[in-house]
């Protein structure tokens, strides 16, 4: 009795892993391939326009960096660009013509840092860092975040460069409404960096200054550990770009990790992903949301809802970009 128990529930319970791996097999989605695992060191960072923070990240990793330090320098030089209107200084501001930053860091160990709705500071993703390393918590914002970075030595600056105060003039003068964002390589909204380390150790940062002339105090996905940022040193690491609200209520990065985690590759998780996005939001055809992922392999992955999502790559030692596949086909 007691065998032909435990052959039935293995039975069943087989019919029914099976059932669910078929339902989990992601559709195909193109004929893109995408390089085979590569021996560390690897980045993989949102949108090609960021192949410059690439290379400083990777300069560090070829020397035997941390993945953190490395993606810490490279997010950096971004946030530092006036011509980048997204992220750090020279965003576009708020309705309010204030720049708002958003920032998250994630190590090999889980520890993990952000700042929200920063105003003044240039690189939120270090202050992010600092939160993780000299305090109990996890995310600081607004008034608190700035304290908190003044009181460590970082230097209160106008974050408003010309053009973006021109371009702020300009929307403002024309009372347009707060619409979706259009998302592409020349306006993306987000800078999210993966890195394997020649140990094997996976981190990630992402930082932005958000929706342009969106509410003053909105945050998006970039600061939301498990949203805009996940990384899981046993499996891999997920970054996003696009439209935040969306990101945010998939648990995005987090649910892609999992996904990896199930035994899905990185490509197959990202693709997973954003379909259930995609069957969530019957609107999809009008907005962007992108994800990228770095296996603790070195395999990749990105796939996004619409076209034109672009990802800037170091590997195998060479810096490359390409366009990822794209759901929302017809």
């Amino acid at each position: 009795m007691s065998n032909s128990s435990f052959s039935r529930r293995d039975f069943v319970h087989g019919a029914i892993a099976s059932a669910t791996l078929a339902l989990a097999e992601p559709a195909v989605y193109g004929k893109m391939k995408l390089p085979t695992p590569a021996s560390s060191p690897v980045i993989i960072t949102t949108w090609e326009p960021n192949i410059p923070a690439n290379r400083v990240a990777a300069a560090l990793l070829e020397r035997g960096g941390r993945a953190l330090d490395a993606i810490e320098q490279g997010v950096r030089l971004t946030e530092a660009d006036p011509n980048d209107t997204s992220v750090g200084y020279g965003g576009l501001p708020d309705r309010e013509g204030i720049v708002t930053l958003d920032a998250s860091v994630m190590d090999e160990f889980g520890n993990v840092g952000s700042v929200a709705a920063l105003e003044g500071i240039m690189h939120p993703v270090s202050v992010a860092r600092r939160v993780m390393e000299k305090t109990p918590h996890v995310m600081l914002v607004g008034k608190g975040a700035l304290d908190f970075a003044l009181a460590n030595g970082f230097k209160r600056e106008n974050l408003l460069t010309p053009n973006a105060k021109a371009e702020w003039s300009k929307w403002k003068k024309q009372q347009k409404p707060l619409v979706l964002p259009h998302v592409s390589k020349d306006n993306h909204d987000t800078i999210g960096m993966l890195a394997l380390d020649k140990n094997g150790n996976l981190s990630g940062a992402c930082s932005t200054s958000g929706w342009a002339f969106k509410l003053h105090g909105r945050v998006g996905d970039s600061p939301i550990i498990g949203a805009g940022l996940y990384v899981d040193n046993e499996v891999g690491a997920v970054t996003s770009s696009g439209l935040g609200e969306i990101v945010i209520k998939s648990v995005g990065s987090f649910l892609v990790t999992e996904l990896m985690r199930s035994g899905k590759t990185p490509q197959q998780a990202c693709e997973l992903a954003i379909e259930r996005i995609a069957k969530k939001n019957t609107h999809y055809k009008e907005l962007q949301v992108g994800f990228v992922a770095l296996g603790k392999n070195g395999d990749i992955g990105a796939f996004s809802l619409t076209k034109d999502f672009t990802v800037a790559l170091y590997r195998n030692g060479e810096h490359t970009t390409f366009k990822a596949e794209y759901y929302a086909k017809s």
